[in-house]
């Protein structure tokens, strides 16, 4: 079976230039692409970073990535998400021509359009109850800033329903909605070469970031609240660039980067020697090490404040995040043969369960995301009734990995349509 990289020019995947490539009739079936074993593993480690992430107050947030550069957990989503696209809905452009490719498209649009709002009002309903029944001197309703809603409900029940009322804690799915709806689009572009998408693609990205070629503060962007100017926190226009690079890799239509000592050196570099630009932590540890050299540091913040911005996806971050990217497709090994455990030592045993535990959450990351949101929120209430300590963090954030492998499997169950006759 042929092997596809998360940067696939290299190994298995198309490289024939878009343009030349000839048009399989609709009723021919091409073969489907083998799935990534690379891609649902980085997915699931998202997957635990996003659920420590959202969980209120908790002490593990100091040690995501977020903590050390640029990029986040976001990220990892969106191109891996990016790349998934590809398998699925490419195949089926490929398959079935472009309306079906397209119907696909809008079907996930809906499915994820469902999945928002029930993921809000699942919440939204807790902290309400919360405050309700609880008796408890924090209000959990105005800790996610749904005061609005409460009291004035009839405008933001329809800016619920048409993504002009998206609170802060509910953007991520909004934005992967707009994003695979540019995908007929680009799907279309492709007709016309690579460049043609390509051209696309950086130029919203760049009607996003109008400071890239000098053109002030504001691009385009989607209102976040009716009753003032606050855009979405995800900008989908800004991180469509990130999610259609993750496409373009799964395609081929860009090629796999060499492994290269250069590249490696390069990659970590801009890792470790931006971080002080990008981390408060990682400038106070720089500043209690070398109080002179944070000041020459500090006044940075504030040049390159778009440049590495998250509601817009600044290119710091898409630099900081492809050299993530490299080193852990560097890392995994051809075919991800580094991260398959070897042997029959007990370390190797465990890491193979520890491979297939993360592995399921990749597979099943729509399922589990909505699930850790709604999950976050109740792991950070019994905190707040607990003392908050070391061994009590780590149980909640333990139980919560527990609770969202379980979520995974009774999803992977679920899909398999266990009710159906076997022949």
């Amino acid at each position: 079976m042929a092997t596809i990289s998360p940067f696939p020019g290299a190994q298995g995947a198309e490289t024939t230039p878009v343009a030349n490539r000839p048009v399989a009739p609709q009723s021919e079936a091409l073969p489907r692409a083998p799935r990534d074993p690379r891609l649902d593993f980085y997915r699931g480690i998202a997957m635990f970073i996003i659920l420590c992430a959202h969980i209120p107050g908790n002490r593990w947030t100091s040690w995501i990535p977020a903590r050390f550069g640029f990029s986040d957990a976001t990220e990892i989503f969106v191109f891996c998400s990016g790349m998934a696209s590809a398998i699925a809905f490419g195949g089926t452009f490929a398959r079935q021509g472009w309306i079906m490719g397209s119907a696909r498209v809008l079907f996930r649009c809906w499915q994820v359009f469902w999945a928002h709002i029930g993921l809000f009002v699942f919440i939204a309903t807790s902290m309400a109850a919360l405050d309700l029944y609880g008796g408890f001197e924090k209000s959990y309703i105005a800790s996610l800033n749904l005061l609005p809603l409460f009291e004035n409900p009839v405008p933001q029940l329809v800016g619920l329903m048409t993504l002009s009322y998206v609170p802060n804690y509910f953007d991520i799915l909004p934005m992967y909605l707009v994003v695979l709806g540019l995908m007929p689009l680009m799907m279309g572009l492709e007709r016309i070469g690579f460049w043609a998408v390509a051209a696309a693609s950086i130029g919203i990205w760049l009607l996003a970031n109008p400071y890239m070629v000098g053109l002030g503060p504001n691009g385009i962007s989607l209102s976040a609240e009716p009753w003032s100017n606050r855009e979405w926190f995800f900008n989908p226009f800004g991180w469509q660039l990130l999610f259609f690079t993750g496409f373009a890799f799964m395609k081929g239509w860009l090629p796999a980067p060499p492994v290269s000592r250069v590249l490696i050196v390069c990659a970590v570099a801009y890792l470790i020697l931006l971080a002080p630009f990008g981390s408060w932590k990682v400038f106070l540890w720089v500043k209690a090490w070398n109080p002179d050299l944070a000041q020459i540091i500090r006044p940075t913040w504030a040049l390159t404040s778009e440049w590495r911005e998250k509601t817009d996806f600044g290119l710091l971050r898409y630099g900081h995040f492809l050299s993530l990217a490299y080193l852990g497709w560097v890392i995994a090994g051809a075919g991800g043969h580094r991260l398959i455990a070897s042997g029959h030592s007990t370390a190797a045993r465990i890491w193979a369960v520890l491979l297939s535990l993360i592995t399921k959450v990749g597979q099943q990351s729509l399922a589990v995301f909505v699930f850790s949101m709604a999950l976050a929120r109740l792991l950070g209430f019994a905190m707040d009734i607990t003392d908050r300590s070391i061994m009590t963090t780590a149980f909640f954030n333990l139980a919560g990995f527990g609770l969202i492998i379980g979520c995974a499997y009774i999803a992977a169950w679920f899909k398999s349509h266990p009710w159906k006759t076997k022949r």
